[in-house]
């Protein structure tokens, strides 16, 4: 009988298409899980790094993580609450908006969100009197939202959950599901739960993060623990299909660095016209080369220059006797600063305006987080934005810094300056 060895072993699968995984999309060393924020107390108690080792399928081209972590423990104790960022809020009751409109839901529609979080969308739904279920995985937020009134229950979506909610609610007219299919290790069951829980003329609506954005600007930072696959639009499509959904319609949304919303319906179904942006988007990522595998091979070199650019900037600031203060802690800040070893020597301290995360340090690199008020007395000459995809909605929350003359920081895809 053969054995394999350590150097030997047979390489992890493709979540997607089973394929063996032989390709490096980008190695950023090893973190800990990116919401694992630290309380004072476990400071001086150890903490577990994973491998951020990000592969590309050369059959598929899904890049992914392999399943460092365990999904339960990500979301056990989970610290993002959508309801902080307010242009978030705006996009889900457009959404809403936009969904009852073309979908003409009315108060005999039964709408499901998956990854519900702390009912930042459905409550849009509950206002307008439309049935609605949320299913989160995580009680911290799904508490959350049930205290403002948003039907929730505490599960992780897959074919299992989709029958029971189906056989106790009925099927779904609408599902929604925003910046969740990268977050599941198994990403077949997950979109196989629509198949499950949609009525025959339901329509299921998917945003998350498009990889060619990404890759062009050098998104790196999106990159942690709990995104377990980053997606083009034609990996998802075969997906999808490959679970017994046609895609129908897809729109560039310009949140989170640049995603995409996907519109499906079961196969056969033939409700809702095939549009011209399925055929275009597919053309585009196949211009981009997202067919071929040495594109994914690029990326590595524009990492490794744009931690080399931050680095330069906060050590250059340091030596001039400039202070430096971080706008936010979000999840990909984490990876920012655990991949560039950025400590509190270079960022003295971070500030964000969720409650859970006040007294609390950034895991693997501890640097202290404070409510936001902390800025206007410690008057930072830069102010570091970790969450540079709500830029905008940061920038004019800060315009009192304008008072001493702080300068903001963008970190990707390089290093920006703005006054």
């Amino acid at each position: 009988m053969t054995t394999i060895s350590k150097t030997e072993a047979a390489p992890a699968l493709c979540r997607a298409c089973s394929a063996p995984l032989e390709h490096t999309f980008v190695d950023l060393g090893k973190s800990p899980p990116c919401e694992a924020f630290l309380r004072a107390d476990q400071l001086e108690q150890g903490e577990t790094f994973y491998p951020l080792h990000a592969l590309v399928c050369s059959k598929c081209f899904l890049v992914q993580l392999k399943d460092y972590v365990d999904a339960d423990s990500i979301f056990d104790d989970y610290a993002y609450f959508s309801s902080f960022s307010d242009s978030w809020l705006e996009h889900a009751r457009q959404y809403c908006a936009d969904m009852t409109e073309r979908f003409a839901l009315n108060g005999d529609s039964f709408c499901v969100e998956v990854a519900s979080n702390d009912g930042y969308l459905l409550q849009n739904f509950v206002r307008a009197k439309i049935r609605c279920l949320g299913i989160e995985p995580s009680w911290t937020v799904a508490e959350a939202a049930l205290k403002v009134g948003v039907p929730s229950i505490q599960e992780f979506f897959g074919r299992e959950t989709a029958r029971k909610v189906r056989e106790e609610h009925g099927p779904a007219d609408l599902m929604s599901a925003n910046n969740v299919v990268a977050h599941v290790p198994d990403i077949k069951d997950f979109v196989g739960g629509f198949q499950e829980l949609l009525s025959p003329e339901g329509v299921v609506t998917l945003e998350f993060p498009h990889l060619a954005r990404l890759m062009d600007q050098v998104q790196y930072d999106t990159i942690y623990h709990e995104h377990f696959s980053y997606l083009s639009f034609g990996t998802l499509l075969g997906i999808l299909k490959d679970q017994g959904l046609t895609v129908f319609d897809v729109q560039k949304l310009k949140t989170h660095g640049g995603s995409l919303r996907v519109f499906a319906q079961l196969t056969g179904s033939g409700v809702q016209p095939v549009e011209k942006s399925v055929k275009a988007l597919l053309q585009e990522e196949k211009n981009l080369g997202f067919r071929e595998l040495h594109t994914y091979l690029r990326f590595t070199e524009l990492v490794e220059k744009s931690k080399r650019e931050t680095l330069k900037f906060l050590i250059q600031a340091k030596e001039e006797g400039k202070s430096v203060v971080a706008y936010g802690a979000p999840g990909k800040g984490n990876t920012l600063l655990n991949y560039c070893g950025v400590r509190s020597d270079l960022i003295e301290f971070a500030v964000d305006r969720n409650p859970y995360k006040h007294g609390r340090f950034t895991p693997g690199t501890q640097i202290p987080i404070f409510p936001p008020e902390a800025l206007e007395e410690a008057r930072p000459d830069y102010i570091f934005i970790l969450p540079w995809n709500l830029e905008a909605e940061i920038r004019q929350q800060l315009s009192f810094a304008r008072e001493w003359g702080a300068k903001f920081v963008i970190p990707i895809p390089e290093i920006q300056i703005l006054d």
